[in-house]
């Protein structure tokens, strides 16, 4: 599939699949799919024989499966779902399964362009990571919290580096997991560790440790920062200055540190969720100035906004907006963009989408049952019985809205003026 710039940004609305419907031979259908350009509809289906296979475009795959589950469209448009034939899992690919076979395979992820695609295995009672087909050289006895970098270049995990007999408490606070990059493990070992997150190059990880039953902190490239906390959370990298920050618990309160060094100071009852604008510049965390009420802080600062819950949090790749979702305790969702709140509450709200120029912000919400996308707190004139997840040009200018109304799937481009 082309990249965005090349998609079909004509405005107006294009019937893709007039029907919906069940194909012949098909027992039942899952839940659907819509491509990121929104020119193909997938979902997979059972078969009269039993057998597994996806419905693409009105069209059902040649190949079937005994079973078939997570199926996704990659971002340049494949679609891929985990199958199993002959007892044996691997990954199908439009139609096209990897020549490799696991004991079992989840967790399909993808690079940033969707030309890799990666995927969690287990072999021979053995764990790693399979990438387009070619697993890691090295397996290890446990594996979780798997990631592909942004570029497809590396892949991540924890991992178990030493058997565990049961209750082995000495062998456990002696440390057993780790993390691998591309299959080699870390020299340091750890009591536990999360979250392993690449730097914008692809070639640096860092990841939340426990170094002891009580001391946590963070460790990039194996090397842990020499401040112990009470309690960390996930760890990210300054895509512009490649530095470390991460949310970090003081004395019962909540901060955020750089490198080990102390960058918001622990005033808050929670922080954590962070993410920097594409140039560094803007650094923006979920907290909880008070006990109980949530908002949004932006290099340190929170807004005045709160609610007993906000989560999705979205930056514009140049900071420049800011934007997340609170609700009454997951009721009422309203849209916070740079600090203030949209007109109009709703049922159920999903992560704000926010145009790579423009300053434009787009929300697929719902409300009684029907689903619509607000743009820049202006609700669509249309509402649909499902709405994905909305797509700006690369200009800002337009919105792809894809959509399945009365049976029919549509893909409707509007300009967002």
């Amino acid at each position: 599939m082309h990249s965005p710039a090349l998609w079909d940004w004509e405005p107006g609305k294009r019937v893709i699949l007039a029907s919906t419907d069940l194909p012949e031979g098909a027992m039942w259908m899952e839940e659907a799919h819509a491509s990121p350009d929104g020119q193909r509809l997938a979902a997979l289906a059972r078969l009269e024989d039993g057998t597994f296979t996806a419905f693409v475009n009105g069209s059902l795959w040649e190949n079937t499966f005994e079973k078939a589950w997570l199926p996704r469209f990659s971002p340049d448009g494949r679609f891929t779902t985990v199958v199993q034939q002959d007892g044996e899992w691997t990954l199908a690919v439009d139609d096209v399964p990897w020549e490799e076979r696991f004991d079992y395979l989840w967790g399909t992820q993808f690079s940033k362009d969707g030309s890799v695609i990666a995927a969690c295995i287990q072999s021979g009672g053995e764990y790693g990571m399979c990438i387009d087909g070619t697993p890691w050289e090295n397996l290890f006895e446990n594996l979780n919290q798997s990631l592909l970098s942004a570029d497809g270049s590396s892949s991540t995990a924890v991992v178990q580096l030493n058997s565990l007999k049961p209750a082995d408490l000495d062998a456990f606070q002696a440390g057993v997991f780790g993390v691998a990059v591309d299959g080699q493990a870390w020299d340091r070992k750890f009591l536990n560790a999360w979250t392993p997150t690449f730097d914008a190059s692809g070639r640096r990880v860092a990841a939340q440790v426990r170094t002891s039953l009580y001391e946590y902190t963070i460790a990039v490239d194996g090397t842990p920062w020499p401040d112990m906390y009470a309690c960390v959370w996930e760890p990210s990298f300054n895509p512009s200055t490649g530095s470390v920050v991460a949310p970090v618990r003081i004395s019962g309160l909540w901060g955020m540190a750089q490198e080990g060094k102390t960058l918001w100071e622990p005033v808050f009852f929670q922080c954590w969720q962070q993410a920097f604008s594409r140039n560094g510049q803007i650094l923006a965390a979920i907290v909880a100035p008070v006990f109980g009420e949530f908002t949004v802080a932006v290099n340190g600062k929170p807004w005045n906004a709160r609610f007993p819950v906000v989560t999705d949090l979205a930056l514009a790749d140049d900071g420049g907006l800011v934007a997340a979702l609170g609700s009454d305790n997951n009721r009422n969702w309203r849209v916070m963009v740079d600090g203030k709140v949209w007109d109009g509450t709703w049922d159920m709200a999903w992560k704000p989408v926010l145009s790579p120029k423009g300053g434009n912000v787009a929300v697929k919400v719902e409300r009684g049952g029907r689903q619509t996308v607000v743009v820049n707190g202006r609700p669509l004139d249309q509402d649909f019985e499902r709405v994905f997840d909305p797509v700006f040009s690369p200009d800002g200018t337009k919105l792809l809205v894809k959509a399945m109304n009365m049976g029919a799937y549509i893909r409707v481009v509007t300009p967002v003026a």
